[in-house]
C-alpha cells in the first residue's frame, strides 16, 4: 500500500469509527436534530449533511467490494489460475478503486466539516429560547449590598490600593492584560488554594495542566483553534495554541483510552493559565479584570458512567454554589437557554455574582455536561463489567476564575475608607483580615 493510501485508510477509518453512532443518530432522528440547532442559533446544514452521508456509505460500499474482487483474484492466483489474466483484472480493479479514493476523502472532508457544526442535543429541561435573555434564574443567594457611600469599581480600587498595574501591563503585552502587586498576589494564590483545598477534601485529584495543547484537542473538546470566529490564541507553524480553559488539558488527558466502569468517575481539579482572545467581546463593561485575555482557573473536570452524569452536574453546579456561598458575595444561579449553550453542553448552568462596575450581575462560574459530544471526538470509552465499550459523558465546571473572584470581592466587600475587607475563608491563607488605605506590603 502506498503512502497516500494508508494514510487515505487511516484517516477515513479514525473519522468512520469516532462517528458512526453519532451519524446514524441523526439519519434516525432528523428533524429533531433540525430544531435543535435552529432552538440553538447554530446554523447547520443537516439536509447537505445526510446527501453527503449517503454518498459517501455509497463509495465505501464500492472500494470494498473491489477490495473483496482484489482478494478473489489473490486466492485464484495462489491456487493455480491465469497469472496474465488475473494481472490485468487487478489493474482494472486498482484503477476503479484509485478513482473512488480521492471521491471518498473529498467528500469525506465536506461530511466531517458538516457533522462538526452540529451542536449537541438539549436537556429537556434546559430553557427554549433563542436569545441569552432566556436564560432562567433557579438560585438566588444574598443580596447587592446597600452602601452609605458612592462605591468604586474594582479597577479603581486596585489602582487606589496598589493591587494592580493595567498602564504597564499594556505597555508589555497590549490591552486587557494586568499586572497583580502586593495583596493582589496574595488574594489570587489564596484563592487558588481555598478552591484546591475544598475540591481535594472533596475526592478530587489536583492537577497543574499544560499551557498549550494540540489543535486535534480543541477540536475534540469542540474549541476551533483556527479560523476568524476563533477565540483561540494559535501558534504559528505549529499544530499547538494556548488553551482557554484547563477543560482542553484535562478533556484530553484520556483521550484514545478505554477506561474499566470500577475506577468512574474520574474528578479532577485542575489549575491553568487561560488564554484568550476575547474577539467582539470589547463592551462597555469589559473594563478592568472583567474580560481579560490571561487569567489564572482552578477548574473541575469529570469523566463520568453515562448514567451519573446528570447527578455530577448537579454536584458541580452544587460545589460552585458552596464556594461562592463561603466567600460571602451575592450572586445567583442561571440555567442557560438553548440559544446561549456552546456547542458541546446538553446542559450549562452559570453563577453570575453581583458587581458594583456593571451594576448589575456578572458571570464568575459555569459548568456543563457534555455528555458524549467530547468523548466521541477524542475517542474516549468505559469498559463495562460485561466487557462492553461505550462512549462515557464528561463534564467540567469552574471551581474559581480568579480575576473575576477578586472583581466580585473587591466590589462587595470594599469599605467607606477606600480599604478592602477579606472573606473569611481566604484569611488563612492571605495572613491578613484587610487590605488598608496604605497598604500591607507597601
Amino acid at each position: 500500500m502506498s503512502n497516500s493510501a494508508f494514510l487515505f485508510a487511516e484517516n477515513w477509518l479514525f473519522w468512520y469509527y469516532n462517528f458512526m453512532l453519532d451519524i446514524k443518530f441523526i439519519r434516525e432522528n432528523k428533524e429533531l436534530v433540525k430544531q435543535n440547532c435552529e432552538n440553538r442559533n447554530f446554523q447547520c446544514d443537516v439536509e447537505r449533511l445526510l446527501e453527503l452521508d449517503d454518498k459517501r456509505r455509497g463509495l465505501i460500499i464500492k472500494i470494498d467490494e473491489l477490495k473483496s474482487e482484489k482478494n478473489k483474484l489473490n486466492d485464484i492466483l495462489k491456487s493455480g489460475g491465469n497469472k496474465n489474466e488475473i494481472i490485468e483484472k487487478g489493474k482494472i480493479i486498482k484503477e476503479n478503486k484509485e478513482k473512488l479514493e480521492p471521491e471518498l476523502d473529498k467528500t469525506l472532508k465536506e461530511w466531517k466539516t458538516l457533522l462538526m457544526q452540529i451542536p449537541n442535543m438539549t436537556h429537556s429541561a434546559a430553557p427554549v429560547r433563542k436569545e441569552e435573555t432566556g436564560s432562567r434564574e433557579i438560585e438566588k443567594y444574598g443580596e447587592p449590598p446597600k452602601f452609605d457611600f458612592e462605591p468604586k469599581g474594582h479597577e479603581e480600587l486596585m489602582e487606589n490600593l496598589d493591587l494592580a498595574d493595567f498602564e504597564r501591563a499594556a505597555k508589555v503585552s497590549g490591552s486587557k492584560f494586568y499586572y497583580f502587586k502586593n495583596e493582589g498576589v496574595l488574594l489570587e494564590l489564596a484563592l487558588i488554594r481555598f478552591a484546591l483545598d475544598k475540591l481535594i477534601a472533596k475526592g478530587f485529584i489536583p492537577f497543574i495542566t499544560p499551557d498549550l495543547a494540540k489543535d486535534a484537542v480543541l477540536e475534540g473538546i469542540g474549541f476551533n483553534p483556527r479560523g476568524p470566529e476563533t477565540q483561540v490564541y494559535s501558534i504559528e507553524n505549529s499544530d499547538l495554541s494556548l488553551v482557554g480553559t484547563a477543560e482542553i488539558t484535562m478533556g484530553g488527558y484520556h483521550m484514545n483510552e478505554i477506561i474499566p466502569e470500577e475506577k468512574l468517575p474520574l474528578k479532577y481539579a485542575a489549575l491553568s493559565h487561560c488564554f484568550r482572545t476575547e474577539a467582539g467581546g470589547y463592551g462597555k463593561h469589559s473594563a478592568g479584570l472583567y474580560r481579560v485575555h490571561q487569567f489564572s482557573k482552578v477548574e473541575m473536570f469529570a469523566y463520568a458512567l453515562p448514567e451519573e452524569s446528570e447527578k455530577i452536574h448537579t454536584e458541580f453546579k452544587n460545589i460552585e454554589v458552596e464556594i461562592f456561598k463561603d466567600l460571602g458575595v451575592p450572586f445567583r444561579v442561571i440555567d442557560i437557554c438553548t440559544g446561549d449553550l456552546g456547542g458541546p453542553a446538553y446542559r450549562k448552568y452559570d453563577l453570575e455574582a453581583w458587581m458594583v462596575s456593571k451594576n448589575g450581575w456578572g458571570e464568575v462560574t459555569s459548568t456543563s455536561d457534555t455528555t458524549t459530544y467530547q468523548s466521541r471526538r477524542l475517542n474516549i470509552k468505559v469498559k463495562r463489567k460485561s466487557g462492553a465499550t461505550e462512549f462515557l459523558h464528561m463534564l467540567n465546571g469552574t471551581a474559581i476564575a480568579i480575576s473575576r473572584a477578586i472583581v466580585a470581592i473587591l466590589e462587595n466587600y470594599q469599605q467607606k475608607d477606600g480599604s478592602i475587607l477579606i472573606p473569611e475563608v481566604l484569611q488563612k491563607y492571605t495572613g491578613f483580615k484587610i487590605i488598608p488605605q496604605n497598604g500591607i506590603l507597601h
